[in-house]
């Protein structure tokens, strides 16, 4: 039997058949010498035999439950961030080849750790590098493009694939910037700074960050609010994610177009919505709308990278936020985002 394996339960059996064997032999004895009061010995012998029985087995279920109790305790530190798991298993029997299993587990998991930790390490690194590499040509194109326009005044074929240009470099530029920054946040290497900030002054900066598109494109932000709600947040990336989903109801709006941010708060919960009347998502494209690259083809026309929704939904998420839409095609769409605050 595989059970009787582990020493400790071996003897625990073993001294069980002694007390058997010990308490049967005093019984005879008793009887042969005495024989008028049978059955107050055996009566008796058997509640001897009886305690010391349950006396051993509680000894024996009260030391293992002393071991399970230091094993979950060990294994509760490693899930919340402790390191050096290692149970002893010294022993042999189901129980303990249980422990070199875990054991094994955790040697595997640590394994994993440490090169996801390398891995992250290197994209860090990677990215830094890439970023570098990249500002440097992108500066000169545009200050090469700038050039060729000012060149160009007389020259209206000339101007045009200039003007041209220099929307494309805008664009990649962008796009780099936007794959930077959410490369950053898979890699687990943005740190974000949080202070208490003004959620009316959070939204005036997205606002102001859009006055001239909103003026030379003949559309309007409408900020709607309690302007004394604080929030602890990290300033720069809230307005990055809330500027990218006014980026994106911007470019899904003709012109007289309306975005509508509104903000209020529910006991210990921040909600934001960000409300246009564009176009709508397309329910074909709805489920999504989150992710990285995905371009409609309802949506040739327009300027987007795909990166901007992502993004702002990492930047939420590493919050401790959630985002939802809501679109009907042809009526506008609601973004709905809400933090714990």
């Amino acid at each position: 039997m595989k059970v009787l394996t582990n020493k400790k339960i071996k003897s625990l059996l073993v001294f069980i058949l002694l007390c058997i064997i010990i308490f049967i032999l005093a019984a005879i004895i008793f009887i042969c010498i005495i024989p008028g009061n049978a059955a107050v010995y055996i009566t008796v012998c058997s509640l001897g035999m009886g305690i010391l029985i349950i006396s051993a087995c509680v000894r024996y279920f009260n030391e293992q439950d002393k071991i399970m109790e230091n094993i979950t305790g060990q294994i509760q530190e490693y899930i919340y961030g402790g390191r050096n798991l290692y149970i002893e298993c010294d022993d042999e029997g189901g129980m303990y080849k249980l422990f070199h299993e875990i054991n094994s587990l955790v040697s595997i998991m640590d394994a994993h750790i440490e090169n996801e930790r390398k891995s992250k390490k290197f994209l860090k690194n990677t990215i830094s590098d890439i970023s570098h590499q990249l500002k440097t040509p992108l500066a000169a194109l545009n200050i090469y493009n700038g050039i060729i326009q000012e060149e160009a005044a007389g020259l209206p074929s000339v101007k045009e694939f200039a003007d041209l240009s220099e929307n494309q470099l805008d664009r990649i530029e962008t796009l780099v910037q936007n794959l930077l920054k959410i490369t950053k946040f898979d890699a687990g290497t943005v740190v974000i700074e949080k202070s208490m900030e003004n959620v009316l002054e959070i939204m005036e900066s997205v606002k102001k960050s859009f006055l001239f598109r909103t003026i030379q494109e003949k559309k309007e932000i409408c900020l709607e609010g309690d302007s004394t709600i604080i929030f602890l947040c990290d300033r720069n990336w809230i307005i990055e994610a809330i500027s990218n989903i006014v980026k994106n109801a911007l470019d899904h709006m003709e012109t007289g177009g309306l975005v509508h941010i509104a903000w209020k708060q529910h006991a210990s919960i921040l909600h934001i919505s960000i409300e246009d009347n564009g176009s709508g998502i397309h329910p074909e494209d709805f489920y999504h709308i989150f992710k990285r690259f995905y371009r409609s083809r309802y949506s040739k026309d327009t300027q987007g990278t795909g990166l901007g929704l992502p993004l702002a939904k990492s930047i939420i998420e590493a919050h401790n936020g959630t985002i939802k839409a809501d679109s009907k095609l042809g009526n506008g769409t609601i973004f709905n985002i809400d933090f714990i605050i």
